[in-house]
């Protein structure tokens, strides 16, 4: 029993391992897709992007003490015509809270929809995980496709002989009375190597992801040379996948800057380079290739 709890746990652990592995790659791509300028030195872009992430939302106002900063927020009150609260309170985690209003604050939100990207990620970082502990078993089975029946009392010695090449030993001793024909059957369980197609799927699904979050990426999957016409035609989604996200912080930025008198303003990062009119023939091969 301890044994299979054994394995239940480390089989476990490498699922939760693996799962926190793609969740923080995406959240890290997700905080770091914006590139801001003239924030005052006592903003934090780092958390602003976090806190959009986690909550949807963050409250930009001026503190007599601190200056000002860009913090979580919780709203009540009315909303005005536009469903925007006309009360606001921001905290952070060392006890600080202050109380705003519309006259006084801006609310920056993560997108049009005014949500946070923790479900999203987290469905994305559940099908990668998903898909990528697939591909170790699958890849695994590969290596012992066999089932091995044997006596009880033959078991401990078929362990420790099996623990041997599993550790890729060249040679195996067995006593010269050991015969195996006589009382170990074995039955292969023709596991089929389906990994690289796993993998491709894999593949898909963490382009699909990079396309929600705006980032560039080649997500047909063809063994010859892309053309450039597909090329384009493929960074055009990823583009539409930044308005939402790109437009609310702009948006932010130039109520901001109304309010405080500041220059505060927000850009995707450039993540590839952009082809001129002249540069783009539809015909051409692209030198990228997508194996």
């Amino acid at each position: 029993m301890a044994r299979k709890n054994k394995e239940f746990w480390e089989s476990s652990s490498l699922n939760n391992y693996t799962f926190r592995q793609y969740y923080n790659r995406l959240t890290e791509l997700a905080i770091s897709r914006f590139e801001w300028s003239g924030l005052p030195d006592s903003v934090d872009a780092r958390f602003l992007e976090l806190t959009l992430f986690a909550q949807g939302q963050c409250v930009f106002f001026y503190d007599d003490v601190l200056g000002y900063l860009a913090l979580m927020c919780t709203i009540g009150g009315e909303l005005n015509v536009y469903r925007i609260p006309t009360k606001r309170r921001a905290y952070a985690n060392n006890g600080y809270n202050k109380e705003l209003s519309i006259n006084d604050s801006v609310i920056i939100y993560n997108n049009t929809l005014r949500t946070g990207l923790i479900p999203d990620i987290t469905m994305y970082a559940t099908r990668l995980y998903n898909l990528e502990r697939a591909i170790d078993v699958n890849a695994n089975a590969q290596k012992t496709p066999i089932m091995i029946l044997c006596d009880n009392a033959q078991y401990l010695t078929m362990k420790n002989m099996y623990m041997k090449y599993d550790g890729n030993q060249p040679f195996i001793f067995a006593d010269k009375q050991f015969n195996p024909r006589d009382s170990i059957t074995t039955l292969n369980t023709g596991a089929p190597y389906v990994a690289d197609r796993l993998y491709t799927l894999k593949t898909q699904v963490w382009n699909e992801a990079l396309t929600y979050l705006g980032i560039s990426n080649l997500n047909i999957q063809k063994k010859e040379r892309l053309i450039t016409d597909e090329v384009q035609r493929n960074t055009g989604g990823i583009v539409a996948s930044r308005f939402s996200a790109l437009s609310a912080r702009q948006q932010a930025c130039n109520e901001i800057n109304r309010m405080f008198g500041l220059n505060v303003w927000c850009e995707f990062k450039k993540d590839f380079v952009q082809l001129s009119n002249e540069d783009i023939d539809p015909d051409k091969e692209v030198t990228a290739i997508n194996e």
